[in-house]
């Protein structure tokens, strides 16, 4: 267990433009509350308010993703997990869907400082846009998503034609799916992509966002997947043996996100887990059944049919046969790692210090690349 520490602005404006992050540090409910009209540009609305410690919390969830990302790349880990991460609609100046800050990018950028290329794989039952459009124009990052696709369905985006732009052409993946799929159907898709993914685009390091939101019962997502197969879907990426950094998301019943999560980190770190839950402070909201693996009823219909499953595989793997080689980059510079001062042991003098020394580094980094006729392509 790694304490989280706080994203700093620089972390955080690496994505995020410099006046929505000063946005969400500075604005209180009452001033957004009386001029609502003037916040809409940056998605602050119904589903994306501002509140009281908004800006401490959009830094802790960012800061644990950057931290395990960083962890991954120091080789201090092969797994980290953020629960509290995997916020994949927010973009570069416009918080979406209950995220404001999108640390799945974050996390992923840290790790591009060590790895030439990073596969995002997302399985919320919400298409990962957010995630998608930063890097819809590079192949250095593939992202790959799994969701429900469907008008009227948020966000609405992740066609299988969407498959991005200029140099990330073929390195958008979407594999949309109708309502109500099952764990047979889902798994025998998945698991074969996935296989042909990494075997193709050849990672160095996988971001895996969890959302829960895809497992049956749940109060926005119309599919029938239970928590075992969720829990299998993360197995089938951890068993590839890449450095991976598994994040949380979308889910909106909160004991399957809790059993959800629980079965994912029992799988992620080898541990067999009772069925039974044990006594704790929260038990009764688990009832009647009190169980880990409990398989919520069918709620509903499914569309999926075998023939359109079958296409769909097919035309997802004719995709991927069209995929240009495993892009190489050349990292004989590697950038510098993220800034990890500890303010629990360092006085105020040391950690300004050390953001000083880090700010010359990443300088010196920066001029380097000017200097070598890099700096414009540095995230292309």
């Amino acid at each position: 267990m790694v304490r989280p520490r706080r994203a700093q602005y620089d972390e955080l404006t690496a994505f995020h433009s410099e006046d929505y992050i000063q946005m969400l540090q500075h604005t209180t409910p009452e001033e957004a509350k009386q001029n609502p009209r003037a916040y809409l540009k940056y998605g602050i609305e119904l589903d994306c308010p501002i509140f009281h410690g908004l800006f401490d919390f959009c830094r802790l969830y960012g800061g644990a993703s950057i931290n395990g990302a960083s962890k991954l790349c120091q080789g201090e880990a092969d797994i980290a997990i953020n629960w509290a991460g995997g916020l994949h609609h927010a973009k570069k100046g416009e918080a979406s869907g209950f995220c404001y800050v999108n640390d799945c990018v974050l996390g992923i950028l840290e790790l591009l400082k060590t790895f030439p290329r990073v596969l995002y794989i997302d399985i919320d039952i919400h298409h990962g846009d957010g995630v998608e459009e930063a890097f819809y124009t590079t192949d250095r990052v593939m992202t790959v998503s799994f969701h429900l696709k469907r008008e009227g369905f948020f966000p609405g985006t992740g066609a299988l034609a969407d498959r991005g732009e200029l140099r990330g052409r073929g390195f958008s993946l979407n594999v949309p799916l109708d309502e109500g799929i099952e764990d047979e159907q889902y798994l025998g898709l998945f698991r074969p992509v996935i296989d042909e993914v990494i075997a193709r685009f050849r990672p160095g390091a996988v971001c895996l966002q969890c959302g829960a939101d895809s497992v049956k019962g749940d109060r926005l997502g119309p599919w029938n997947l239970s928590v075992e197969a969720h829990a299998a879907a993360v197995a089938h990426v951890k068993a590839h043996g890449l450095p991976l950094l598994v994040l949380g998301g979308g889910g909106y019943i909160k004991t399957t996100v809790a059993r959800a999560w629980t079965l994912g980190t029992a799988v992620l770190t080898g541990q067999t887990v009772d069925n039974a839950l044990p006594p704790n402070p929260y038990l009764e909201y688990f009832g009647p059944e009190f169980r880990l693996n409990w398989d919520r009823p069918k709620y509903n219909v499914n569309y999926n049919k075998k023939q359109d499953l079958e296409r769909l595989r097919r035309a997802v793997m004719e995709e991927l046969k069209a995929l240009p080689a495993a892009p190489g980059v050349n990292l004989e510079a590697y950038p510098p790692d993220a800034l990890l001062p500890n303010y629990d042991l360092q006085t105020p003098e040391q950690v300004h210090a050390s953001l000083v020394e880090y700010t010359k580094t990443h300088s010196a980094h920066f001029l380097w690349c000017v200097e070598e006729g890099l700096a414009g392509d540095l995230f292309s």
